[in-house]
């Protein structure tokens, strides 16, 4: 295959996965993946092997991209079949993100698989939003095990009315969507390989794969030879205990092993994760110092190694609970990963972001008319020695949108009094970090609210003498709340989110 025919490839295959990520938005009920944005599209070769994806959500892709194949072994696929799973400790992230997966038969033969992840606004845990304040993953919800919902095209309904029974249209609705986009992105594929035959396909994907590998051992080459340590704190676990470490040893050689040995236990509450979600925040991290022309592919991160204990923090067991592990462990992993590349690559690898999702689920099982809502929100960026950090954005492990003040006033009873730039909480230095943001909300109805945050005991470290940002924190009708709490809020409270700003850079 020509270096032409090679990127020709890659770009189709790249423009599927937009193109399910498309449909799933345009189809979707919920805000969550309408408005914000958060779902993933991507395709794998016959083993389960990534071969292409969209710019979607890095810790979905990262962790599908690990364990897809343990997914997809041992089932007996047959046209028209469709696999739905959100089991943390099989390849998913968390309970609320819903992953369906489709196979490809081109006469009879198994060629590829289609798939998405999308994440639930209600997944059956008692808490509003599904995010609750959990010590056992049994708290978070319903945990749907590998499992054929979809035989020759049709519907399963006794399988399909279990997973959309927890909030009727919007759920039913999303989950359409899902089969949906995955309906097109075999259509599209199936179109693909007919066009090359499967014999050209096939060597195409290990094309890329190639491809792929080589671009990697180029970039990953250009650290050099050593070992290099870093560690740092998460705030809690919701329960009490404070200041659990997150260590990491990053040993650069003809291949990078990167060690969590050190890291502490998983914890009673909800920031443990699998390993698939470290896979995900470690692949992300190494990604980002290669070409923007690297296609995200299984070769790309072969010659990556990952140890963790298993029942660390980074490799928890059943029955860990996990719902914070994806969205808050896996920034922090980013940050000591970056920590301990800063070392050798000082000039490449920017101070820490804000560190945390800054998660808000609420709503109400107890109205009228049941609601639940759940978002994450953004903050600011590190700088590096080139430039300063960003201001009000989401980063490193989530590129999802914020859900538009016009969308969340007409669908929840909820006002918005004010959403704005938190000015001066990016750290300063010769780059200052970026400010976070702060959003205060009025209830116009009883509700339940959770949040699970991070970075509200210390602020995101800087760089080369650059000071911290600013930690973050929330408040209820004036009065702090903890980093992790769950709360019931009365018509007429006000509660107020300012999030952490970015690490600066260099002295001033």
């Amino acid at each position: 295959m020509s270096p032409i025919e090679l990127a020709i490839f890659i770009s189709r295959t790249e423009a599927i996965c937009a193109e399910m990520g498309a449909l799933l938005q345009r189809a979707a009920f919920s805000p969550n993946i309408k408005d914000r944005l958060d779902f993933s599209c991507a395709l794998f070769d016959a083993k389960g092997g990534l071969f292409a994806q969209a710019a979607h959500i890095p810790v979905h892709l990262g962790s599908m991209a690990y364990a897809m194949s343990s997914i997809v072994d041992g089932v007996e696929w047959q046209t028209g079949d469709m696999l739905v799973v959100n089991d943390p400790f099989l390849g998913g992230t968390h309970l609320p993100d819903v992953t369906m997966i489709a196979p490809l038969f081109i006469e009879d033969e198994l060629i590829a698989f289609v798939a998405n992840r999308a994440h639930h606004a209600n997944i059956g845990a008692s808490a509003p939003g599904s995010m609750p304040l959990s010590k056992r993953i049994e708290e978070e919800g319903m945990m749907i095990p590998p499992t054929i919902f979809m035989r020759g095209g049709e519907i399963l309904q006794s399988e399909f009315e279990q997973f959309t029974q927890f909030s009727g249209a919007d759920t039913g609705g999303d989950f359409a969507a899902q089969i949906s986009s995955n309906q097109a992105g075999l259509l599209r594929l199936g179109d693909i390989v007919r066009q090359m035959g499967a014999c050209s396909f096939i060597a195409a994907v290990e094309a890329v794969n190639l491809y792929g590998a080589r671009l990697a051992a180029v970039s990953l080459g250009e650290i050099p030879a050593g070992e290099y340590v870093f560690s740092d704190l998460m705030d809690d676990n919701g329960f009490g205990l404070r200041d659990i470490e997150i260590a990491v040893t990053i040993r650069v050689g003809e291949r990078i092993c990167v060690d969590f040995a050190g890291t502490s236990s998983q914890v009673e509450g909800n920031i443990n994760c699998p390993l698939s979600v470290a896979a995900a925040a470690v692949f992300y991290v190494f990604r980002c110092l290669m070409p923007d022309t690297t296609p995200n592919c299984a070769g790309t991160f072969s010659q990556i190694e990952i140890l963790a204990p298993q029942g660390c923090l980074v490799n928890a067991s059943r029955p860990a609970a996990t719902a914070a592990g994806n969205v808050e462990t896996s920034m922090r992993i980013v940050d000591v990963v970056l920590g301990a590349l800063a070392k050798p690559l000082p000039d490449r690898i920017p101070a820490a972001s804000q560190g945390t999702m800054n998660n808000l689920a609420m709503g109400s099982h107890e109205s009228n008319t049941p609601w639940d809502y759940y978002e994450t929100m953004g903050g600011g960026m590190g700088a590096s020695r080139l430039i300063d950090g960003l201001t009000g954005v989401q980063s490193h492990m989530t590129n999802t949108l914020n859900t538009p003040i016009e969308s969340l006033e007409s669908h929840y009873p909820v006002r918005v009094l004010e959403y704005a730039i938190r000015s001066g909480s990016g750290g300063q230095g010769a780059f200052n970090g970026g400010a976070g943001i702060t959003r205060e909300l009025l209830f116009l109805e009883p509700a339940q609210v959770t949040m699970l945050t991070e970075r509200r005991s210390r602020g995101p470290w800087g760089l080369e003498g650059g000071a911290s940002g600013l930690p973050g924190q929330q408040l209820l009708d004036g009065k702090v709340l903890p980093a992790k709490f769950t709360t019931q809020v009365e018509s007429g409270q006000r509660l107020r989110i300012e999030t952490p700003g970015g690490g600066g850079f260099g002295s001033k």
